[in-house]
């Protein structure tokens, strides 16, 4: 037995006859070590920005901004991507990918450091209320002052209208740390899918590395169960929790005015993302290739040391520093061949559109669900993370076993991924039936009689039963009242007193409650909106239902899509062609996507909040039924176009592979004869090996 100097080949083993090719591979412990740091660091990123997404109605109430500037700081993320992706693909996949990587995750967790800043510097949380919030007050509210409102807001009653004294809030810039922090944390994570998943393909047997892809997939979707669970968990803590007393906040996490504690998920989802980085500084740069990627002239061994040499046909090649002029020099000529190829562009133009349905569904999905559905922040994320999350795992996981066990072709790959996508969107469907009507809001979806269908307008919230109040129609501060009907706020309920304190207010003698109402007698409400009807609590579960059989089905395709990308190339353009799809899809589909379904949901707001110091703020409610018809339409309406332009797709696929059988026939006898040629080469190449290393350290069995 020989053996050879170089550890990197402990996992390779050479049949003893000279003449055989065969080369058995079992996963070499360098890329098991590789596919459980790959994996942590998806986690890892995967769990900071799904925990971004489940901090967005938080974000807007905190700094008071509506859904469009959520929808920037959303995409940012996707700036920092833009900035660097194709420097990090193309540069980067020719120097220490682990290490590149590493360098990445650390950039990732100081940005999510960055995003939690705003909290500790900002100003306390101020609720938009006209309610007494201290416990021991014994002194009546009066709900309906006869007295102007310049004499009401200089009293005990705080207002949402600029007054005496007021200094501009910090909170208008705060975001912008936010919108810099995502920024850093998109430049941060540039590095890991290209070169990671090239990583893989490169040292992976062709027949596992489908599957591997589909575990580290897998196993970063479960980044984002566990993302939209600390979300979960932070959106029930108050935000300036152990800065305050809660039993003075009269306010409960499914009110539109309640903030969570966004910021201590970011402190923890950095945590974890900085620790995901210490593994990939112990990798090696390269691993042993599989035979089947091999150069045929020599064997798996061989082509890693040696290169072509006057005089001689091969020679030991070592480690050489990367010449970065050279790189640059070809970067062009690379780029137009891989966009020559028309497989390729249609499939970046498929998932380009595929993506801006997917990115603004998810991104918009738990802000549909509390105002849809009446649910609080906290249940829409928890319900993200343990129904539907899972059920997209499930389906990735089990689309790279499909693949692997019936050898899909490209063709095959291709028509699994269109055909899961079309029954999720059939599926899909469904949910224009699954509707909720408006909640029943005085002035705004009903009048004060409770009849529907109102238009609103800033002067319908006045009404003869709360005329003489002086009541503001900017304030947000709901009651319900007992006749089922929401009021915006107190005084336009037209209560004239109040007992209780806090959380426990009640308010008396509300003179709007009884123009709906025929009963007499003394009509009270209480603190915060009405709850849902029935009906739309029944229908609630079945949404939930088919919303985790979709996303199962449509998930399905990921990994066959996916890989369908990594096989219609060539092998030497697989980063760079990695690193394009995702710069394309991030450009056009990352950015704009929750910028222009943040501005058409903002068109279906119905009453805005104001800012302390004047301003418009985030929105109170929303016309739930427009929200439904842009929401999922838009979602939908893409995902259409997508498939027209599959079409197309499977029209170049189906011409490319029948060019490539062609080409195969017709130079299959010169390609035998070379084959036989490369088979006496390689006994020359093993031989000359074995001469000019003989070290006794080396573990390769001949």
């Amino acid at each position: 037995m020989k053996k050879m100097n170089n550890t990197a080949t402990d996992s390779w083993i050479v049949d003893s006859n000279p003449d055989s090719s065969t080369v058995k591979n079992s996963c070499h412990p360098n890329l098991k070590m590789f596919l459980a740091a790959l994996s942590f660091a998806y986690f890892a990123k995967a769990l900071s920005g799904s925990y971004m997404k489940s901090t967005i109605t938080q974000l807007e109430r905190r700094f008071d901004i509506p859904s469009y500037l959520i929808g920037i700081i959303d995409g940012s993320f996707e700036i920092g991507n833009l900035l660097v992706i194709a420097f990090v693909s193309y540069f980067c996949a020719k120097l220490h990918r682990p290490k590149i990587i590493a360098i990445g995750c650390i950039l990732m967790s100081f940005g999510t450091f960055l995003i939690a800043m705003p909290h500790f510097i900002i100003g306390r949380y101020k609720i938009e209320t006209s309610i007494r919030s201290s416990v021991n007050s014994t002194n009546n509210l009066s709900p309906c002052p006869a007295s102007s409102p310049e004499s009401l807001w200089a009293g005990d009653r705080p207002s949402i209208l600029p007054s005496r004294g007021c200094e501009k809030e910090s909170s208008v810039s705060m975001w912008i740390y936010v919108l810099l922090g995502n920024i850093l944390r998109g430049i941060g994570e540039t590095p890991v899918q290209p070169l990671g998943i090239s990583y893989i393909d490169d040292y992976a047997q062709s027949d596992n590395a489908a599957l591997y892809i589909g575990c580290v997939q897998t196993i970063s979707i479960i980044g984002p169960v566990f993302g939209y669970l600390l979300g979960s968990l932070c959106a029930k803590i108050y935000v300036d929790i152990g800065y305050v007393d809660m039993e003075t906040i009269i306010i409960t996490p499914g009110d539109a005015r309640w903030v969570g504690a966004w910021w201590l998920g970011y402190l923890i989802a950095g945590a974890i993302t900085l620790m995901s980085a210490v593994p990939f500084w112990f990798l090696p740069k390269s691993l042993p290739m599989p035979v089947e990627k091999h150069d045929t002239n020599c064997t798996p061994e061989q082509t890693r040391f040696i290169k072509d040499s006057p005089g001689l046909k091969h020679k030991f090649r070592p480690e050489e520093p990367a010449n970065l002029h050279l790189m640059a020099s070809e970067f062009v000529p690379t780029l137009k061949s891989l966009l020559g190829n028309p497989v390729y562009t249609i499939y970046l133009c498929v998932t380009i559109v595929q993506f801006n349905s997917l990115i603004g569904m998810v991104t918009y999905k738990p802000k549909y669900i509390e105002q849809h559905y009446g649910q609080s922040a906290s249940k829409a994320n928890f319900l993200m993370g343990m129904i539907n999350i899972p059920a997209v795992a499930l389906g990735m996981f089990s689309g790279g076993v499909v693949m692997k066990k019936y050898k899909l072709t490209i063709m095959g790959a291709a028509k699994f991924a269109f055909g899961t996508s079309l029954l999720g969107y059939f599926l899909s469907l469904l949910f224009f039936a699954m509707g909720c009507e408006n909640a029943k809001v005085a002035g705004i979806t009903v009048s004060y009689s409770g009849v529907g269908g109102l238009s609103y307008q800033e002067q319908s919230l006045i009404s003869v039963c709360n005329s003489d109040c002086s009541c503001t129609s900017r304030e947000w501060d709901p009651v319900c009242g007992e006749n089922g009907i929401t009021y915006v706020s107190p005084c336009l309920a037209g209560c004239n007193s109040s007992t209780g304190s806090g959380k426990n207010t009640v308010f008396n003698n509300c003179k709007c409650l009884a123009v709906a109402n025929t009963q007499p007698g003394n009509l009270t409400a209480t603190l915060g909106q009405c709850p849902h009807r029935d009906s739309c609590e029944k229908v609630f579960p079945y949404f939930l239902a088919m919303s985790v059989l979709s996303s199962f089905i449509i998930s399905l395709g990921g990994t066959p899509g996916f890989m369908l990308l990594v096989r219609c190339i060539k092998p030497e353009l697989k980063s760079l062609a990695l690193g394009i799809h995702t710069l394309a899809t991030r450009t056009l589909a990352g950015i704009p996507a929750p910028i222009y379904f943040g501005a058409i949901i903002d068109t279906t707001c119905l009453k805005w909040g104001y800012k302390m110091c004047g301003g418009r703020g985030a929105c109170r409610i929303y016309d739930t039924s427009a929200y439904r018809i842009v929401y999922l339409g838009l979602t939908l309406g893409l995902r259409t176009v997508s498939f027209f332009l599959c079409i197309l797709g499977f029209a170049l696929l189906k011409r490319h592979i029948k060019k490539e059988e062609k080409h195969v026939l017709t130079n299959g006898s010169a390609e035998l004869e070379t084959l036989r040629k490369e088979e006496n080469s390689s006994i020359h190449c093993e031989q000359f090996i074995l001469a000019l290393d003989c070290n006794p350290d080396r573990e390769t069995r001949l």
